[in-house]
This record gives C-alpha cells, sequence and structure tokens, in this order.
C-alpha cells in the first residue's frame, strides 16, 4: 500500500479550486491554508505545499514551523516571494510552473509594441472624442528590441518577434554570440551600452538580490528619446522615481507596464494618468486556461514526488530560477 503524503495547500479555501485534484486524492492527505493562522496550523506536518498565490507571503513567518517539508510547488513563475534565506539555506526543493506563461506573455509584448509603433491609445483617444486624426504610424519590421532576461519567456518573446521581422538580441548573466532564439545574448555587465542602440527594452528577468533596482536612472538615460520601455517581470526590478521622471522629462517615449512596487497600482499614482504609459493590471500571463496549466505541472510534480522521481522546473535557490 502506498504511503500517504501529507499535502497543505496554501491560498485556497477548498481543495477543488485545484483543476483536476481529484487525480491525486487517493493516499493523500490534503489540508488547505487560506490565510497564515492556518498554514501555521497544517504547516508542521505538511511533507508537500502547494502555493497557488504566488503573491503571497505569509510562508516565511510561518517558517519556523516546518518539521516534515521536502518539496514546495510555487503557483508562479517567479518564486520572489519564498526566496528568503531560511528556505534557500534548507534541504527543501522548490519548483515553479515554468512554462504556462510563456506563450501569452510574449504575445502581450507584441501587443503593447503594436500598440505603441500603431499608436493604438491616440486612436482610441480620437475615437472618444469623435475626432478624425489621421497620422502616419511606425514599420514594426525592422525595429530592434532588446529582451532583458533569457529565461524561457524571454525565448518565447524572441522567438515571436523574430516572426514579426523585429531585430531581437538579449541581456543574461553571461555573453554568447550563437545563441538559437536570440542570436547575441550581451553580458549584464553591458546592459548600459545595449540600451543605447534599440528601440524596444523588454523586461522579463527573475527579481533576486542581485537584479532588484536593475533599471534606474543611468539606464534610462542610456535609451533613446524615441525607445519605449515595458516592464513585465516585476516592479521591483524598477527604480519607478526614476522611470517617472524619465517618462515626464521625454528621456524616453513611453512606457508599457503590468507590474508595480506596489500592486495594485494605488488609485493616486501619477503612472495612471502619463499620456506615454499605458498600465496593466499583472495580467500579461494570465489567460483562460492557465489555471489548469498551472495545475497540470503540479500534478505531474506530485506524482514524481510521489514515486521519488525528479521534479520537473526546478529551482536553483542560489540562483532564484531554474537553471535552462
Amino acid at each position: 500500500m502506498t504511503e500517504e503524503i501529507r499535502l497543505v495547500i496554501h491560498g485556497v479555501e477548498s481543495a477543488e479550486e485545484i483543476p483536476g485534484i481529484d487525480r491525486i486524492k487517493k493516499n493523500t492527505r490534503i489540508h488547505c491554508a487560506p490565510d497564515l493562522e492556518s498554514l501555521q496550523r497544517h504547516l508542521p506536518e505538511a511533507e508537500a505545499l502547494l502555493g497557488w498565490n504566488f503573491r503571497a507571503t505569509e510562508l516565511r513567518e510561518a517558517w519556523p514551523l516546518v518539521d516534515s517539508l521536502r518539496w514546495i510547488q510555487w503557483g508562479g513563475a517567479g518564486v520572489d516571494a519564498v526566496l528568503f534565506p531560511e528556505l534557500v539555506a534548507s534541504d527543501v526543493l522548490l519548483t515553479n510552473v515554468r512554462g504556462v506563461f510563456d506563450r501569452a506573455m510574449a504575445e502581450y509584448t507584441l501587443a503593447l509594441i503594436l500598440a505603441f509603433g500603431k499608436e493604438l491609445p491616440e486612436t482610441y483617444a480620437a475615437q472618444r472624442e469623435h475626432r478624425w486624426s489621421y497620422r502616419w504610424t511606425e514599420l514594426a519590421a525592422g525595429r530592434s528590441v532588446l529582451v532583458v532576461g533569457v529565461g524561457s519567456i524571454g525565448r518565447e518573446i524572441a522567438r515571436i518577434l523574430k516572426r514579426m521581422d523585429f531585430v531581437v538580441s538579449g541581456v543574461g548573466r553571461s555573453a554568447r554570440d550563437s545563441d538559437l532564439d536570440f542570436g547575441k545574448i550581451h553580458a549584464v555587465s553591458d546592459l548600459d551600452r545595449c540600451l543605447a542602440e534599440v528601440d524596444y527594452v523588454v523586461l522579463v528577468t527573475p527579481l533576486t538580490p542581485q537584479t532588484h533596482g536593475l533599471f534606474g536612472a543611468a539606464q534610462f538615460s542610456a535609451m533613446k528619446p524615441s525607445a519605449r520601455f515595458i516592464n513585465l517581470g516585476r516592479g521591483e526590478l524598477v527604480d519607478e522615481a526614476a522611470l517617472l521622471e524619465a517618462l515626464k522629462d521625454n528621456q524616453i517615449a513611453g512606457a508599457g507596464l503590468d507590474v508595480f512596487c506596489t500592486e495594485p497600482l494605488p488609485a493616486e499614482s501619477p503612472f495612471w494618468d502619463l499620456n506615454n504609459v499605458i498600465v496593466s493590471p499583472h495580467m500579461s500571463g494570465d489567460y483562460r486556461g492557465h489555471k489548469e496549466a498551472m495545475a497540470d505541472v503540479f500534478l505531474e510534480n506530485f506524482e514524481r514526488f510521489r514515486d521519488g522521481r525528479e521534479l520537473v522546473n526546478l529551482i536553483d535557490k542560489s540562483l532564484g530560477f531554474a537553471r535552462t
């Protein structure tokens, strides 16, 4: 008889919120922990933890109660919410849902670039004013795009943009001259030099201690005045005050922002009212069916965990992301 596995699902009221959960109910003792109090109550006996809400931060406070935990499946591509020192130093395995959001975020990147180049916000504003605003717009083909972050999301962005005849390069931890998806990957130490040469900058690198505040006044000053900045990674990758100044002073032409340091974005934030900014509510990777895709990754990993096999999407906790 298969030994019962003790699983805690953090961030839900009921296990039925996880699509397909019936597949693993046999020989699994499941407790749901929607809040800190319930997490503290159930965590001591847990062998596995599913963090369904990637924004949840309660695990660090509850961590001293960990006793039998061996594996955490995190419900997001980014795992910055759980990369606290105690977890990093532990033997607990950490996996994410790498791959689930790649295509959606690539499509969203393309949509933002085309919205800027074809001036769709201006067209919509003119429509609301019943104003016939004829003008010429940019041709997308041949525009240069620098993708900062060359993991699975960045690679899918590169692939979809190259099909549209954009000139794409990447920035990663180390330089590569003949990458299959990017062609040229620049080392992050060359970031400022690369920024001066491109029309669009797309930020999708994971948030780690090394990338926190990666973009500040110096980086926005390095960009061309005609360039646009797109952030689909994390708000904390950017000095938002420096970005606001760059946008207001026309140091850069515009920004598409899906993530912010404070979410939801406060109603009084100046970003809402800037004509050269497109604001969206951290939705670039979400689509109808993404919850089912997330659950599929978890369920496959659960079966691997139960059988003692290697897990997929294993995070290198010293780096903060899965090795490619």
